[in-house]
């Protein structure tokens, strides 16, 4: 039997309500195949040659389309990953492969020395991982995961056993980032947001003197094109802040303040908290998981109207923070330059994804969405990911224009969400056709769909699978079942 027949054995034999149109079958099997070349029996890199370890949300946004291929795996995958939990709450954006070579990825594991540096932060010390984070969108996959096969969660206590590790990942989040006191949640390195070389960045970024060039050996330059992957001075400031980091023992809060000052009073002069900005999709990713965790809460008995309670208290501080109405969306706030960052990113945007954002904030953003900074359904296929229109805009180099199939299938469920049929079904037909005619890449030209960085990218395989599975039209809330209900009744555990 050739691999295509052996996939479609496998997927086959998963009972699945699936009934694709003829044109999709091909895909289904072909990212299915993406899926089971990244996998390493445990988990699943995003990408062979140029990620070829662990990372946070890519696991999250694979264990979503996993789900439709094999329940168990998914869970895997998450499990997997909780694993390596830090004592304070965090999950760790990469859990390194020990079988994976030092060169092959930098920052490596001896970068971040996460069990020496990492100690007074309880890092683990049977696995090597990094010191920061990435956007929390675990609890939210982990709902939809044991939506995929309840009967196979309940019967090996997925949802009880990761429950604990994701409420620890929130409290660390609401209790130890809120750096600038109104509510949300910060970000101390752009790598943490996801968006790693987006212009929202330049300016918070600018303060930062970077590391020297001879001090660090950039792997990523032996896969990308360097003319679409951050430029070197960058690269050093990005390098100069996880140093920064580390060198305070991955403090937050008020104990990163206090290992700055033993810092600078030791001569080490620089500060260990140059960067610190609230991001709109790193929050309202937050706030759909919260949603999601007070659903998990009442799958185990206990009632989560207290955790829908806060997701609504975060929205509203979300809004209040972030919220532009000269830009028609949500912009970042830099805590340490001070007042909103006047960057156009479709960080911006994520928000559609919640349903308690006032109505006209939801017409708005739809307006910007397919406005002139953003042109979907006109201009652009799939959604950039910063302003056609800014001064920095380019349509290749990463996270400065090109377009994410993450982030569009975020919007298309901040669409459906909505209520927005017929521009959520119109950008998932978009996903699907240029995930398939760009064998997954990771992301690609928003004018012409032309694939830039690696193919085979994992998450954009699994996420054109999770939306080959969802009907055309559908008006279900697209999060899960029962995501955002408000059925609970009394306290929460958490």
């Amino acid at each position: 039997m050739d691999r295509t027949a052996q996939l479609t054995a496998r997927v086959t034999e998963r009972e699945i309500a699936y009934d694709p149109p003829a044109a999709y079958t091909s895909l289904h099997v072909r990212a299915a195949g993406v899926l089971e070349a990244s996998w390493t029996g445990s988990s699943t890199v995003p990408s062979r040659s140029l990620y070829p370890h662990q990372w946070s949300w890519d696991s999250a946004f694979i264990a979503i389309g996993l789900r439709h291929l094999s329940p168990l795996r998914a869970q895997t995958e998450l499990e997997t990953l909780l694993a390596a939990q830090w004592g304070d709450g965090r999950v760790p954006h990469i859990v390194f492969n020990p079988s994976v070579p030092l060169d092959a990825y930098f920052p490596s594991p001896d970068f971040w020395r996460s069990s020496t540096a990492g100690r007074a932060a309880g890092a683990p010390r049977t696995v090597q991982t990094s010191g920061i984070v990435q956007p929390p969108v675990h609890a939210l996959a982990a709902w939809l995961v044991h939506c995929a096969d309840p009967g196979l969660s309940r019967a090996r206590g997925f949802l009880a056993g990761v429950y604990p590790r994701l409420a620890a990942w929130h409290r660390y989040l609401l209790h130890r980032r809120d750096l600038g006191g109104g509510g949300l949640v910060s970000v101390v390195h752009p790598w943490e947001q996801g968006m790693d070389n987006s212009p929202c960045w330049d300016a918070p970024l600018a303060r930062v003197t970077p590391a020297p060039a001879r001090s660090f050996r950039r792997a990523d330059l032996d896969h990308g094109a360097a003319e679409d992957r951050p430029t070197d001075l960058d690269y050093g400031r990005y390098v100069r802040l996880a140093a920064d980091y580390r060198d305070a023992g991955y403090a937050d809060g008020a104990d990163r303040g206090a290992a700055r000052r033993a810092s600078v009073e030791g001569g080490g002069g620089r500060r260990a908290d140059e960067f610190a900005v609230e991001d709109p999709a790193f929050n309202a990713l937050l706030i759909a998981s919260e949603h999601a965790l007070a659903r998990i809460a009442g799958e185990l008995g206990a009632p989560g109207t207290a955790r829908h309670a806060r997701a609504e208290r975060l929205t509203a501080a979300l809004v209040d923070r972030l919220w532009d109405p000269g830009s028609g969306m949500f912009l970042c706030r830099d805590l340490r330059g001070g007042g909103l960052v006047p960057e156009r990113s479709v960080s911006g945007l994520v928000p559609l994804l919640l349903p308690g954002l006032p109505r006209d904030l939801v017409a708005t953003l739809v307006r910007t969405l397919g406005g002139p900074h953003f042109g979907l359904g006109s201009d652009t296929r799939l959604v950039p990911s910063y302003d056609l229109l800014g001064e920095a805009f380019d349509p290749h180099r990463y996270w400065r224009g090109p377009a994410w199939f993450n982030t569009s299938w975020l919007l298309e469920r901040g669409l459906r969400t909505h209520g927005d049929r017929e521009r959520a079904d119109a950008l998932r037909e978009a996903v699907l056709s240029l995930a398939g005619a760009t064998d997954f890449a990771e992301y690609v030209d928003p004018y012409t769909g032309e694939a830039c960085g690696a193919t085979g990218f994992g998450w954009t395989a699994a996420l054109a699978l999770d939306l080959l599975h969802q009907p055309v039209g559908n008006g279900v809330s697209p999060t899960g079942p029962g995501t955002f209900d408000r059925s609970d009744k009394g306290g929460d555990r958490a």
